[in-house]
């Protein structure tokens, strides 16, 4: 198990891949592989093309505690890049290229004691690989939780199919960061080109509005939006009169129930960060930069300039220790 953590900034929002991916071309589906190109540099491969690129900041333990150090960021939470989870693929290959994760993540851990944390990757379209592989990453490997996209497939998040694994994740007081894969998008807005600017912030928002509308979820599982909630925190009062006008109003209310949810704190300006921290609450917003790609926030924290200091405090560590020593006390 590793140490606790040390003083200063938790960012839980950060992505790593090992620089080789098991080979699945001879499987069914549409399997993303990783191709070194130089001792510091690969290339993502999707359907033989460059998908991106990347460098030994994905990979390397040594790299990114540089990069820690200079910043003053005590620990990172690494998770998949998105593009990895493939629950929109069969889930035999899904469920390999999961575990392959898992174990490359666990060894990162590994290398840095009290300094990475990890969220791990999960086969969604199957519900009961994908309990197995949660309990596997919380209970043997000493992760946080998981990283799953904004759906399954066609399968929302809200659908009954899903309910093992919530109930699973809620077992362990799991932390589950739910971040849209921009491969799902809708098409409209990647031909416009504004998948990033708009396309993601509006799938993460009807995942959430869909859980947050439908059935109750078991209490205990942790959830957290990416990106600030996406435009979920813009939308909660329309979702709120959506549901009176539906006959709901005696039930409680999206924006109430939103406040059952994380986020983290990657809006890129303070006024997007107030509203997701009157949305979700205070103690619901986590430090999250996207590290270490062309979108992550630099310096960490810089949102947290001119804000009140207890919330900044709040939001650079102590929010994080709490999901942190929920999950595994000792760390903490």
């Amino acid at each position: 198990m590793p140490t606790t953590i040390p003083e200063g900034v938790i960012d839980v929002h950060t992505h790593a891949i090992a620089d080789r991916l098991p080979d699945l071309a001879g499987r069914p589906g549409r399997w993303p592989s990783v191709e070194r190109t130089a001792e510091d540099r690969a290339n993502i491969l999707l359907d033989g093309r460059i998908y991106r690129e990347i460098d030994d900041r994905c990979w390397s333990a040594a790299r990114r505690l540089r990069d820690m150090d200079a910043e003053g960021v005590a620990a990172q939470v690494v998770s998949p890049i998105p593009v990895t989870l493939c629950h929109d693929q069969p889930a035999d290959g899904a469920a390999v290229l999961a575990a392959a994760q898992n174990d490359f993540l666990a060894s990162l851990v590994a290398e840095a004691p009290g300094r990475l944390l990890a969220l791990g990757a999960v086969p969604l379209q199957d519900p009961e690989r994908a309990v197995a592989e949660l309990a596997r990453c919380v209970d043997e490997l000493g992760f946080l939780g998981v990283e799953i996209g904004t759906r399954a497939g066609d399968t929302e998040l809200n659908d009954p199919s899903l309910d093992p694994f919530f109930d699973a994740a809620a077992e362990r007081g799991a932390f589950v960061l739910v971040h849209p894969v921009d491969l799902t998008l809708d098409p409209r807005l990647a031909a416009l080109g504004i998948g990033f600017g708009l396309g993601m912030p509006v799938e993460t928002a009807t995942a959430a509005a869909g859980l947050l509308t439908g059935r109750p979820r078991r209490p205990g599982v942790r959830l957290c939006l990416a990106h600030g909630g996406g435009a979920l925190p813009a939308i909660l009062p329309r979702l709120d009169r959506g549901a009176v006008l539906a006959g709901r109003g005696d039930e409680p209310l999206p924006s109430e129930r939103a406040r059952e949810l994380w986020c983290d704190s990657l809006t890129y300006e303070s006024a997007s960060l107030d509203l997701a921290v009157t949305r979700f609450g205070a103690e619901h917003v986590l430090l999250g930069t996207d590290y270490p790609f062309a979108a992550r926030e630099a310096p960490p924290g810089a949102v947290l300039s001119g804000v009140d200091p207890s919330l900044a405090a709040a939001v650079r560590r102590a929010n994080a220790l709490d999901v942190i020593d929920a999950v595994h006390p000792l760390l903490a």
